[in-house]
């Protein structure tokens, strides 16, 4: 990405302030207006994506922006709709700019909505520059393979689904589970644990960026309550686009919240955790403005590239070679009727490098965060859990983990037809220690867990297993883990 430059003419917050005020003719050739759009006919000069003020006649002003242009014909979305408005009485003027959002560092700690506007009370921002929301796709050229281990403090994820700093990994909910209070945690928990021999700061370059789309003035509240309370608030630039807020704002949220993450990682060299929660309400405002377009649905209703638009998001992840700042998305979208086959969930699936399911039936069991960890997986792992040693311990170990649960998962099955009386030794020790891996390792409350936490947990866990049956731990792990029980003897 190339450096912005900076700007002097404007030094308000928003994204509806044009950078050089070009607003020249008024077009009163507004000819339909549905829901959130306006049609404007026998325009000239005017681009894709271009900033418009739309002016009545009692000199009511709003914002919009041109979605589609055919021919003399522009497209508008209105941000704030177009109820109250009228044909006759709408005039159309085209900015000549794209929408942008100020920027500078002085962010961080601050609240703003949906079009980068502040919300918090205090004083505007004075940007250092004002950069285009839609952002540059990066050149797969210059990208940086994502490595390096991003502690969030919760055992499902670090010991068995490691974050990699650059990864995007989502996080598959479903209505009334948690999801929203695992997000507040990895929020106020998290920091970049550097490989071997990386030399990856903790601490002060390490910031987060957390987008909520469409969400409850409720669940804004327990955010904002939260990151106060941990004093992650310090290190975070909330966005926030509430349910009541125009549908338009939740397709802008995550492109702001992402452009104020570039700003941060190539521009200042921060490692950035971008959180955006809820992804399912961002793909439902698209559908409401295919909807209101006319356009041809695809699957479920959904316009037929969302696939395309999910990806001009979730690429935006990532490192660049020469920066050492990174960009690293945690997306939590909820899966309606628990579906995971549901388009939303399906299409983040094929873009993203993995996903953490969250699971009902654990939920229901008491346990926190109730992360299933069987279908949920992490492509990036491996590069993020160190070399040589390092990473075949901790591979080794989450490997026997998962294969010793997932065998105490199918015993359970079986036992609800033939009875506990049916099973082995070897069957009854595999089931207590799914038991005890649900109560013990994936549940853990609001604590927070280190890396070194999380394993030692892991071997007491394996500890009450045979050394023979522990099939995936190498023979010279399983010596040196030998002695350790013997020690512990």
């Amino acid at each position: 990405m190339g450096r912005a430059q900076p700007d002097e003419t404007d030094a308000g917050v928003g994204l509806a302030a044009p950078r050089i005020p070009l607003y020249t003719k008024t077009f009163r050739t507004v000819s339909s207006l549905s829901g959130p759009l306006a049609l404007v006919e026998r325009v000239t000069g005017v681009g894709y994506g271009e900033l418009v003020n739309i002016v009545t006649d009692d000199g009511e002003l709003r914002q919009g922006q041109v979605l589609e242009i055919d021919g003399d014909r522009a497209t508008i979305q209105v941000f704030t709709g177009t109820r109250g408005l009228g044909l006759a009485n709408a005039g159309v003027r085209f900015s000549g700019d794209v929408a942008r959002l100020p920027v500078s560092l002085d962010m961080l700690g601050r609240t703003l909505n949906g079009l980068g506007e502040p919300l918090d009370g205090k004083p505007r921002l004075i940007p250092e520059h004002r950069l285009d929301i839609n952002g540059s796709p990066m050149n797969p050229c210059a990208r940086d393979h994502p490595s390096e281990f991003i502690q969030t403090g919760i055992s499902a994820i670090d010991g068995l689904n490691t974050l990699t700093r650059g990864q995007k990994l989502p996080i598959f909910s479903g209505f009334g589970l948690p999801a929203n209070e695992l997000a507040a945690q990895i929020a106020a928990q998290s920091a970049v644990r550097g490989s071997a021999g990386s030399g990856a700061a903790e601490g002060d370059d390490f910031v987060v960026v957390f987008a909520a789309i469409g969400i409850t003035f409720r669940e804004a509240r327990y955010f904002q309550e939260q990151f106060a309370a941990t004093g992650a608030m310090e290190r975070t630039i909330l966005f926030l686009n509430l349910a009541d807020d125009p549908t338009v704002e939740r397709l802008l949220t995550p492109r702001a919240a992402l452009t104020a993450a570039e700003y941060l990682a190539f521009e200042h060299d921060r490692h950035v955790l971008v959180i955006m929660t809820d992804m399912t309400n961002y793909a439902e405002a698209l559908r409401e403005i295919g909807t209101a377009r006319e356009e041809v649905p695809g699957r479920r209703g959904y316009p037929g590239y969302l696939y395309t638009d999910l990806a001009t998001l979730y690429e935006r992840a990532g490192r660049l070679k020469g920066h050492r700042g990174s960009i690293t998305q945690l997306l939590i979208l909820t899966m309606p009727d628990d579906d995971i086959s549901h388009p939303i969930p399906d299409l983040t699936g094929y873009i993203t490098e993995g996903q953490i399911v969250l699971s009902r039936d654990l939920h229901r069991q008491g346990i926190n965060p109730p992360i299933d960890v069987l279908p949920s997986l992490s492509r990036l792992m491996n590069a993020g859990i160190g070399k040589g040693k390092t990473r075949e311990d901790h591979r080794a170990v989450a490997d026997q983990l998962y294969a010793l649960y997932a065998e105490g998962r199918d015993l359970r099955r079986l036992v609800a037809i033939i009875g506990e009386t049916g099973l082995t030794p070897a069957d009854r020790r595999v089931l207590a220690f799914a038991e005890r891996f649900e109560r013990e390792f994936i549940h853990q409350g609001g604590a927070r867990r280190s890396i070194e936490d999380t394993l030692g947990l892991a071997w007491s866990l394996l500890a009450d297993i045979p050394l023979g049956e522990l099939k995936r731990i190498p023979p010279e792990l399983r010596r040196r883990y030998g002695h350790r029980q013997e020690r512990s003897a």
